[in-house]
């Protein structure tokens, strides 16, 4: 059995199936005790030894076995099969039903993680939680209640017969038992240390796979997939090498199980063949003796399986509850309101951020207003911060008190999904979903309208090369979009952006892949929709130069916030920019 805060609510909720199981488990147990009697009836009546039922001598005949014998085992029998499909639904159903919630409670509680957490735990890492750890709590929870309470009422009740038969034999047979018991326990806390490191080497093996299947392009682009293989036959040979330690363990555990329970064999034969020479026993006794011994084996041998899968259950338990304990950092405060229907008015007031592991400040007293309608450009250097400045208006990371407004409201008076809710968001990385085309443009819904999909494609300028497409919008995209190119993701990203219809429209640096032609065909759709306050980050100065406002961000401090005109005549870094920009396009038409 296993046990832990995130796992005991679920004995209660289930309570009602398990008890049912485990009724039907002792009701087995209890029948199966019966054979070893009919075995000595059996044995006796062959060898013309008394036959007794009830302490009354009987006739062993063939009125006898059916009556005594056949009819019982019969009824035994059913009883047994019965039992045993019931208890095997009862506690494996249950166990199914225990990792199904504990996954769907994973998986929310991932949901709403941030981003410093990502940072830090690897996809791979987190994808054996849901695999391999999960199904380990599963067969922990499910074999462990069966074992133990196997373990517990069928060898009770069978030792409980031996002692009624004979105290001393019974008292021999248990002094190896205590041995194992010993053993299997110091074992058993060594056993859960290999567990955590056969888990590690695992995941650390998931995430270079999963790296290596993201990456390949590159693998190939740079002929290194001799280097990657070798790195991977390395991890895979670690991997291998802490699967064999740990199963030499369990191998020398389940050998101790075996000595200790052939030894107890020995001593039974032994000393119960002296007391059937003696007259104590009678040979149908003897086989019933050892018919109730090999009763107690399973539950002996239950218990040391029972020592190896707590130390796994264990062990992935514990890295479940890591998941589940990560603190969630960005969240709304107690009573927070939603935003009432959005203008797009958005105002940074002296605003100083650091990442949560970062070492130094990314943005330094940053101030400006975007009005509603506007269109802003926020240019500057790689690394200057412009991308951290959107990042908190999505509230992905917390923001000090009276620095950041939507409307007028600070951000943290408001809850984050409101606030998410009224924004269109075009990523850098133009992340798309292994869905179709049509899917991928209408994620902001829960049904595809096929006029608006195709409005916004029209607006992002990639209507013409979807319709070349086969498939046409029905067109399935590969993982993470890889079957489309650079340009089209882009464009697609930003057509899903658009079918939004929010007030606010982020883009960063979502045309650095489009030619300069379709990036002026895509601005000027922009530009048709009234009302929308739309925030480009660009690093090319031609694709901001005619927005309303252009925020010219340095070392994450705002310099200038102005027309381009303005900024061109009085700000000096800016007036560079533009001018490197312009000579770099010369150098490149010449």
């Amino acid at each position: 059995m296993i046990f832990g805060k995130y796992i005991n609510k679920y004995y209660l909720k289930n309570a009602p199936i398990l008890i049912l199981g485990l009724a039907a488990l002792i009701l087995v147990d209890y029948f199966q005790l019966f054979i070893p009697e009919l075995y000595r009836m059996v044995i006796n009546g062959m060898n013309g030894d008394p036959v007794l039922v009830n302490g009354q001598a009987a006739v062993f005949d063939m009125e006898f076995l059916l009556d005594q014998v056949c009819r019982p085992m019969i009824i035994t029998i059913i009883v047994m099969v019965v039992g045993r499909f019931l208890w095997r639904v009862c506690f494996f159903g249950s166990a199914i039903r225990v990792v199904t919630d504990l996954r769907t409670c994973m998986f929310a509680h991932s949901k709403e993680l941030s981003q410093e957490y990502y940072q830090v735990n690897k996809v791979g890492n987190l994808m054996s939680l849901y695999t391999n750890d999960l199904d380990t709590v599963q067969e922990c929870f499910g074999d462990g209640i069966l074992m133990f309470c196997d373990a517990l009422f069928l060898g009770l009740l069978a030792v409980i017969k031996m002692w009624r038969m004979n105290h001393f034999l019974t008292g021999l047979s248990m002094i190896p038992m205590a041995f194992l018991m010993a053993a299997g326990t110091t074992l058993g806390k060594y056993l859960m240390k290999k567990w955590e490191e056969r888990q590690a080497a695992f995941s650390e093996l998931s995430d270079f796979a999963q790296e290596n299947y993201s990456g390949l392009a590159v693998i190939k682009a740079f002929v290194k997939e001799t280097k990657e293989l070798m790195m991977f036959r390395r991890l895979n040979r670690e991997n291998e090498d802490i699967n064999v330690e740990y199963t030499k363990i369990s191998t020398l555990l389940n050998i101790m199980v075996t000595l200790f329970v052939e030894s107890v064999i020995c001593v039974i034969l032994g000393y119960g063949g002296y007391l059937v020479y003696c007259g104590s026993f009678d040979a149908g006794q003897l086989v019933e003796y050892i018919g109730y011994f090999s009763a107690v084996v399973w539950p002996i041998m239950a218990v040391s399986m029972l020592i190896e899968k707590t130390s796994r259950g264990k062990a992935s338990l514990n890295r479940i509850t890591e998941l589940l304990d990560a603190k969630v950092d960005v969240k709304d405060r107690g009573g927070v309101q939603d935003l009432p229907s959005i203008h797009g008015k958005i105002e940074f007031r002296n605003l100083t951020f650091r990442y949560p592991d970062g070492e130094y400040d990314v943005l330094k007293n940053v101030s400006f207003t975007i009005e509603p309608g506007e269109s802003v450009g926020i240019v500057g250097k790689t690394g200057s911060g412009k991308t951290t400045i959107v990042d908190l208006l999505l509230r992905t990371y917390n923001v000090p008190d009276g620095t950041l407004f939507i409307d007028d409201h600070d951000v943290n008076t408001v809850s984050i999904h409101s606030v998410r809710e009224g924004c269109a968001y075009v990523p850098q990385d133009n992340f798309l979903f292994s869905d179709s085309i049509s899917g991928n443009i209408s994620f902001a819904f829960d049904d595809e309208n096929q006029e608006a999909i195709e409005d916004a494609a029209m607006m992002s300028d990639v209507h013409d090369n979807i319709a070349e497409f086969k498939e046409g919008y029905r067109t399935v995209l590969g993982e993470r979009g890889v079957t489309v190119s650079g340009g089209q993701k882009q464009r697609i990203s930003i057509a899903r952006a658009l079918m939004k219809h929010a007030p606010i429209l982020i883009l960063d640096d979502s045309v650095s892949a489009v030619d300069t032609k379709t990036e002026r065909t895509i601005l000027d759709n922009l530009k048709k929709r009234e009302g929308l306050t739309t925030i480009l980050i660009a690093h090319r100065i031609s694709t901001v130069e005619q927005m309303d406002k252009i925020v010219f961000v340095e070392d994450g401090e705002v310099h200038a916030v102005g027309k381009h005109e303005d900024l061109y005549r009085t700000c000096t870094a800016y007036r560079k920019m533009v001018d490197l920009q312009k000579l770099e396009e010369e150098a490149g038409e010449e």
